[in-house]
């Protein structure tokens, strides 16, 4: 067992010391603060700004006005500040800390300047011209340097509904091909919101009091649990298992990954000669796995230290059911033995990266396979599907990480079934990989294939 434990810190010390991990190491981090203080300036929106002119054809006579006042930049300010005024007391309390005393609340209007631009600014041009001489003028080059934005044609019965019909008009709008998408959502909304209030004027109603009476403010949703209630995102939750799951999977893949590299590097330089005269095949390959294991532990250790401090510092911890790290933990290492030992297998057998392609298909299969049911999973984690899928090893682990982060987390029995399932797929991965460890470590030439993997495995 010390031989064992020599060979890991041999594997451990001479991972971590490397330059090429130290960078990885702290350039991830790096570039995810670098991008959260970037992205702001290199999606300034102060900059963008719309403006240029709109030609209206109205059928039905009576909303080219209220499209004119609509546009109007003063108006349009006012609209998007109100908007913004009801964003803010929509804050959940947890959050309300972060808000308070910020430029939001100081500055409500710089702060929609920042993120959606300046106020638009929009001529609205009342034509007498048919739908086809107005795709024309659309093409064309204005007089005045105001660009030709778009070409709205009002349908005449948008306001009105034809007589026998209970269905109105709309409208068409035509555009340059090159037109931002922002102008376009902007032309769009105003549009619609001009016809609804029409359409509530001519049939007598009070548009305030009808967005009164269709408006429900957004309240914050409440989990309660065994333990107590606790306050629900929908959107914190949703994201949860997915974090975890590709946690997982980045780990597992990466010390996988590093396990092989290291193995056909040894191999194929003939240093495994050299430790081989020291132990024996079974306490280099468990030294190799366990101080592997170490590394992607230390890096998973770093990024979950990172993601808990973003959680703490927006007020957001207690969204966050800490045993979900303890189980994350345990089934990371449950996977991590058993791509493990299929990859450090795969490195004993062949002689180069390249030779190690084709048998890597199959691990790589069993890999994709957590991301092609995690959406299934995630929307009814206690269905019988995703039950039988949590107890099918390797995938088991990854499938049941899904369940436990979702929030309806499957009760405890399935959960340590699952481990226990795990722990005997570890076994079985072990003997699998040791068997081919031993036979193809000294072996050189001729690639094995997958079927021969298993004839090795076999032989006693």
């Amino acid at each position: 067992m010390r031989k064992i434990w020599f060979v890991a810190l041999r594997e451990f010390i001479a991972t971590v010391t490397t330059r090429g991990f130290i960078l990885g190491l702290l350039l991830t981090p790096a570039l995810v603060t670098l991008a959260a203080l970037a992205l702001p300036s290199v999606l300034n929106q102060q900059s963008f700004r719309a403006e240029g002119q709109i030609a209206v054809i109205d059928a039905t006579g009576v909303l080219a006005p209220r499209l004119r006042e609509a546009l109007d930049p003063e108006r349009m300010a006012e609209i998007r500040n109100a908007g913004a005024r009801r964003a803010l007391e929509r804050v959940p309390e947890s959050l309300r800390g972060l808000v308070e005393g910020s430029e939001a609340t100081r500055d409500p209007e710089r702060v929609i300047e920042a993120m959606i631009g300046q106020v638009p600014r929009l001529q609205l041009i009342e034509s007498q011209l048919d739908v086809d001489s107005a795709k024309n003028w659309l093409r064309e080059d204005s007089a005045n340097d105001a660009a030709h934005l778009a070409v709205a044609v009002i349908a005449s019965d948008a306001v009105e509904a034809s007589e026998g019909s209970v269905r109105y008009g709309s409208y068409d709008l035509y555009v340059p091909s090159d037109l931002d998408t922002r102008i376009e959502n902007t032309i769009h909304q105003t549009i619609r919101s001009v016809i609804v209030a029409a359409r509530a004027a001519a049939a007598g109603l009070d548009q305030r009091r009808v967005n009164a009476l269709v408006r429900v403010d957004r309240v914050r949703t409440i989990a309660v649990t065994d333990e107590g209630e606790r306050p629900s995102v929908r959107v914190f939750n949703r994201l949860l298992p997915f974090v975890f799951t590709g946690l997982m999977l980045l780990g597992v893949m990466v010390g996988g990954q590093l396990l092989l590299t290291s193995m056909v590097e040894e191999k194929s330089n003939r240093v495994i000669e050299v430790l081989l005269s020291a132990v024996s095949p079974l306490q280099l390959m468990a030294g190799k796995i366990l101080g592997q294991m170490a590394v992607t532990l230390t890096v998973f250790g770093a990024y979950t230290s990172l993601g808990m401090a973003a959680l703490i510092s927006s007020a957001m911890l207690g969204l966050f059911d800490p045993w979900l790290l303890v189980y994350l933990c345990i089934f990371f290492v449950i996977s991590y033995l058993v791509i493990g030992s299929l990859m450090v297998a795969i490195g004993a057998a062949v002689n180069e990266m390249r030779e190690a392609q084709s048998l890597l298909m199959p691990i790589m299969l069993i890999l994709i396979v957590p991301w092609l049911l995690a959406i299934p999973i995630s929307l009814d984690p206690n269905s019988t599907f995703s039950t039988i899928i949590s107890m099918v090893p390797p995938i088991n682990t990854f499938t049941m990480m899904l369940r436990l982060a979702s929030t309806a987390p499957p009760p405890a029995i399935q959960i340590w079934m699952s481990v226990a399932v795990g722990i005997v797929s570890v076994f079985a991965a072990i003997w699998f990989a040791a068997k081919i460890f031993q036979i193809g470590l000294l072996m050189h030439g001729r690639p094995p294939n997958f079927a021969t993997l298993i004839r090795w495995s076999r032989t006693t």
